[in-house]
């Protein structure tokens, strides 16, 4: 079972906080924004010039039931095909859960790809191997022993980044922000290439990014400290043979920029959404990050997760219903779980890929909306350790999953790949995480045959296989 609500351990690392910089933390690591920047640096690649295109990835921990949302076999038997109906979509054939009416309406904007399959059952093995595109070490525990997409995509793409915003953002539940509860570790790559993660609930009346908040006070501090770096700066640099101070500068400037620029501080800055854009997203954890998601990659951040697991993370949680999709007969009742989950998923991501197009960024930005494995297409029932009443669930099952993905200039309106008729593995177009990834780097200028040096100075591909999904690459590509 997934963890729910386990405390972030974390991690001081090897850079003292004392630092002009006293806005708090950096996502788990214990590091100030000049840190993060001169770790960037030191690590950083020159830059091949990218894709001026962004990806917005939706991460739905403990892994959505494929025959209840996208997958689903009415005519199976009634062990494996669940309480719900399929409904018809604006794409003659496409059917989806009948608790997706918003969705339905804009099914011709996404599509639905059900062949994608692995072979690690373990929440934690699959996320790693989902996260990384390659085979973890081990089946269990979530440390990478390779660097995350994220990481990747943060060294690949950093060379680009001209404003103050960093080229990785993450938005996930408070208490959620170790780096390693979604296997978004660095491993070998170091901490430089590290998300700057957001933590708390963006639905709530006065959530603040703790990160980017100065005090009147702080904010004397740093015009001080500034003032007083860029003395010792200028009066060592003369004895500087390597140039570090210089470079200290770019760090230093760099931290500054992100914490006083007014561009940064209004791309997180919700309220500036008219209240009816933010209701038509939703009032829950879903939606507002599914708004704030739109909200970076607009003002130019190129890759954004938001991680969706309770809806209502300041909420209570219903009875029978559990913190994330990790759907077990132990966890929930899986059917009245859904009742309340679905409706608010189908709200969030609706809007977020109504607005994608509606604001022009359907070409730039690609949205993937998936989970780290599907869920057992035979029903289980066993006493839930809440209600103590014997109730339906789904178990973990990587031999198939359904995901979304819309926007990016792909191709929309269709399925790719078919399950057999109960849904339990893949029949026609069988797919891996790396085919996903590969569509992901390409359509993010990321050339994924190329090598980056492990720990030992090793050269590995970024990704060791896995090929750009055809049927979503634009016509003549």
């Amino acid at each position: 079972m997934l963890i729910a609500n386990r405390p972030a351990a974390r991690c001081q690392g090897p850079i003292s906080r004392r630092s002009f910089l006293q806005a708090g933390a950096l996502s788990a690591l214990g590091l100030g924004l000049s840190d993060f920047f001169k770790l960037q640096a030191i690590a950083r690649d020159s830059g091949t010039e990218l894709k001026d295109n962004a990806v917005i990835f939706v991460w739905l921990p403990g892994g959505p039931a494929h025959m209840d949302t996208y997958d689903m076999k009415p005519e199976a038997p009634i062990e494996y095909r669940g309480d719900f109906r399929p409904i018809r979509t604006n794409v003659p054939g496409v059917e989806i859960c009948e608790l997706f009416p918003r969705q339905a309406k804009i099914a011709d904007k996404f599509t639905i790809i059900r062949s994608i399959c692995h072979d690690f059952a373990d929440h934690g093995g699959a996320h790693k191997r989902f996260m990384t595109g390659r085979i973890p070490a081990t089946p269990t525990e979530f440390v990478n022993d390779a660097p995350a997409v994220t990481s990747i995509v943060t060294k690949m793409l950093e060379p680009r980044q001209t404003n103050a915003l960093p080229p990785c953002i993450a938005g996930v539940d408070a208490g959620r922000s170790h780096i390693d509860v979604f296997s978004l570790g660095p491993a070998y790559l170091g901490t430089a290439y590290t998300p700057f993660i957001v933590a708390g609930d963006p639905s709530q009346r006065g959530f603040r990014v703790q990160n980017l908040e100065l005090t009147s006070d702080m904010a004397t501090r740093l015009e001080d400290r500034t003032h007083l770096l860029g003395g010792m700066d200028r009066l060592r640099r003369d004895i500087d043979a390597g140039g570090m101070m210089e470079a200290m500068d770019h760090f230093n400037q760099r931290a500054v920029g992100m914490l006083t620029s007014p561009a940064v501080r209004e791309a997180f800055d919700l309220n500036r959404e008219p209240a009816s854009v933010r209701e038509r997203y939703g009032w829950s954890a879903y939606g507002q990050r599914g708004l704030l998601a739109r909200r970076l990659v607009e003002a130019g951040c190129p890759f954004v997760t938001m991680v969706w697991e309770n809806p209502f993370p300041s909420g209570k949680i219903p009875d029978g219903c559990t913190y994330n999709w990790d759907s077990h007969a132990v966890n929930c009742h899986i059917f009245e779980d859904s009742r309340w989950r679905f409706p608010v998923y189908d709200q969030a991501v609706s809007a977020l890929i109504e607005d994608l197009y509606a604001r022009g960024l359907d070409r730039k930005v690609l949205l993937v909306v998936t989970g780290e494995f599907g869920r057992t297409p035979r029903l289980e029932r066993n006493p839930g350790t809440q209600t103590k009443v014997t109730q339906p669930g789904r178990d973990h099952w990587p031999q198939a999953m359904s995901l979304l993905v819309s926007g990016g200039g792909m191709r929309t309106g269709q399925i790719i790949g078919a399950t057999n008729a109960k849904g339990e593995h893949p029949v026609e177009r069988i797919l891996s995480p790396n085919d996903l990834w590969a569509t992901v780097y390409r359509h993010l200028g990321i050339d994924f045959e190329q090598t980056i040096l492990d720990h030992s100075g090793r050269p590995l591909s970024i990704l060791p296989f896995g090929r750009p999904i055809d049927e979503l690459l634009p016509a003549g590509v």
